[in-house]
């Protein structure tokens, strides 16, 4: 695996780890009405993100799909938590923010190489 794959296979993972992080703590806010998106989002980017990474190991034909569609949620999951004041959503902005970059830096090599 190069470089690139590694590095974006462990932003995957990070951002995983922070979305799960942001949805629990979320729900431990004292008003989690006023989080629900914040909450939802969390939900998907950690599943898109998860997907994806064991989309890229499996070398998947659709993963020029798949990463767009999780740089696209990561930038909306980014854009939700970077509301809030929280250290866990600012937190969290900040590993989708990265894997959204990495993402994109993937694609934009047109990388084909598979693991």
């Amino acid at each position: 695996m190069d470089e690139k794959m590694k590095d974006l296979v462990h932003k995957l993972a990070e951002c995983v780890h922070m979305c799960n992080d942001c949805f629990n703590a979320c729900l431990d806010e004292e008003d989690v009405k006023k989080m629900k998106e914040c909450i939802r989002l969390d939900k998907e980017c950690a599943e898109i993100c998860s997907a994806t990474q064991n989309l890229i190991y499996g070398g998947s034909h659709f993963k020029k799909e798949v990463l767009s569609l999780c740089k696209t949620i990561c930038r909306q999951c980014a854009d939700e938590c970077k509301k809030y004041p929280m250290d866990h959503c600012q937190n969290c902005a900040k590993a989708c923010e990265a894997c959204e970059s990495a993402c994109s830096d993937f694609l934009n090599d047109s990388y084909d190489g598979v693991c």
